[in-house]
């Protein structure tokens, strides 16, 4: 069982801010990807930006979806099992249910419960 505690979702204006945070506890085995997810209403869920961190040397490996681009910055804090999401320049498609994501280094992939970011004036 993997556990998440997400938080930072709410409504947001646009050109706006927002930051989630994510801490996942629980039987995690080794972590080894992090990241966020969404879906928006009527739209598949999709990757929103993921981080993962080899090794000290390496440093962070990070994808961020087109649309995000330049806006969002994830940032991880491996030992405590947090990813942070910061969200500038929000735009009205921003809207959508975030998801906590993780996966191990078995391959096993996690999704918390979601919090929604709405934006809007």
């Amino acid at each position: 069982q993997v556990q998440f505690e997400e938080s930072g979702g709410g409504l947001g204006q646009p050109g706006g801010s927002l930051r989630l945070s994510c801490t996942a506890s629980g039987n995690i085995y080794r972590l080894n990807v992090m990241g966020w997810y969404r879906q928006a209403p009527g739209k598949q869920r999709e990757a929103v930006a993921t981080i993962k961190s080899p090794t000290v040397a390496i440093g962070d490996i990070t994808y961020y979806v087109d649309s995000v681009k330049g806006r969002f910055t994830i940032s991880r804090d491996n030992a405590e099992n947090t990813v942070q999401m910061q969200m500038d320049s929000l735009k009205p498609e921003d809207t959508a249910v975030y998801y906590c994501y993780l996966k191990n280094f078995r391959g096993a992939e996690y999704w918390g419960k979601g919090t929604l970011v709405t934006v809007s004036s």
